[in-house]
């Protein structure tokens, strides 16, 4: 009998809500279908504001996290009848939500999702687990990468010294050794496609770089690149993560106003390469024997930073997971309902070595299905 869950998750690139149907029968883990439900253009102005800081604050996310939730909701709901499968198919639902705060380091030591989890079990007659970070942080964690512990299980092997890349609006790696006796490790290494989109969305009116070609077509500015790269983050030793309100418009604007006559393409093609550089120092730092980097995410699809970042990594291959039987774009929706299985089995989700957590320690809070009457 098959054993269902769905992971939804809306990333830091904040373009839309991605849905998987994972199959976790005989423990395996099959991706059986996926859907996505594209954001608005007032939802990605509206979670941008909150990111960044607003008045009133607090009722604002208060009606954004219900409205998340109907959409996290709808796309589920979509993903059932593409499926012709019902509520009761489904063992529960592991929504990540959508990011607006992290405070990994400082007094606050927080992180906040919102897609009102209540309106999604509501809505789709789902059990649903959600709020994943927050006790790994409780534990001593960053809370971040989560998503470690998955790609362990998909991928790690007993010859090859791997390291998975997730592209997203920020990047993260897994580092995972051969040899099973060696502890996993992983981190956020810095902004992958935030600050690209944005600069996209603000100088072409497109969502993002199709294939990088725009970045492709300018020319790297060695003084604007070497200050983005002299950001402290860079050289923070692990486990660190971040995210889209650190590494923000803003950020990126204070580090654009000593370059004021600096061509958009060049612009977008040193965000390009800071991206890469920042990634591929982190990889030879942290896994100098490493020979394969397996791509997922968004950012797999931006052929142009791939090629870079095979150009600065030569002795080791960059290719998708696609050729792992794990389609790029669908690896972090898997992972949260994977997640959702493993809160629901009493099983950790969290890696130590990669948060930074005291111990390993059971992830996410759960909403359960409607009452069933007598």
């Amino acid at each position: 009998m098959p054993d269902y869950y769905i992971g939804l998750m809306s990333g830091t690139s904040m373009d839309a809500i991605d849905a998987a149907l994972i199959d976790c029968n005989d423990n395996q883990i099959k991706l059986v279908a996926h859907t996505s439900l594209t954001l608005s253009d007032d939802l990605r102005q509206q979670i941008n504001t909150l990111c960044q800081g607003c008045d009133n604050e607090l009722q604002k996310m208060q009606q954004l996290d219900i409205e998340l939730g109907k959409q996290f909701a709808n796309c589920a709901n979509q993903l059932l009848k593409n499926t012709q499968l019902t509520p009761a198919d489904i063992t529960a639902i592991g929504s990540h939500g959508q990011t607006l705060r992290h405070y990994p380091d400082d007094t606050i030591h927080n992180s906040l999702q919102i897609a009102d989890p209540n309106t999604i079990a509501e809505r789709t007659g789902i059990t649903t687990v959600a709020d994943f970070r927050r006790r790994d942080m409780a534990a001593g964690g960053q809370g971040a990468p989560l998503t470690p512990a998955f790609h362990e299980q998909l991928f790690r092997h007993p010859q090859k010294n791997r390291v998975i890349l997730n592209l997203g609006g920020i990047a993260n790696v897994t580092i995972l050794p051969a040899d099973s006796n060696q502890p996993v490790i992983g981190f956020d290494t810095g902004p992958a496609n935030t600050l690209m989109d944005y600069w996209s969305q603000r100088q072409q009116n497109t969502l993002y770089d199709d294939k990088g070609r725009w970045a492709a077509s300018g020319h790297v500015d060695a003084a604007f690149l070497q200050q983005l790269l002299s950001d402290d983050f860079f050289e923070q030793p692990a486990p660190k993560s971040t995210g889209t309100d650190y590494f923000s418009p803003s950020w990126f604007s204070q580090q654009l106003d000593n370059f004021p006559f600096l061509a958009s393409e060049d612009v977008q093609a040193t965000l390009c390469e800071c991206s890469a550089q920042s990634i591929a120092n982190a990889i030879k730092k942290a896994a100098p024997n490493c020979t394969e980097v397996l791509v997922c995410g968004g950012g797999a699809r931006n052929d142009f930073l791939l090629s870079r970042l095979q150009a600065l990594l030569s002795n080791m291959t960059v290719t998708s997971t696609d050729n792992e039987a794990a389609p790029a774009e669908w690896i972090e929706a898997m992972a949260f309902a994977w997640l959702a299985k493993q809160c629901l089995n009493h099983q950790p989700g969290n890696i130590s070595s990669v948060t930074g957590a005291t111990h390993p320690v059971i992830l996410g809070g759960i909403y359960p299905a409607g009452c069933q009457s007598d």
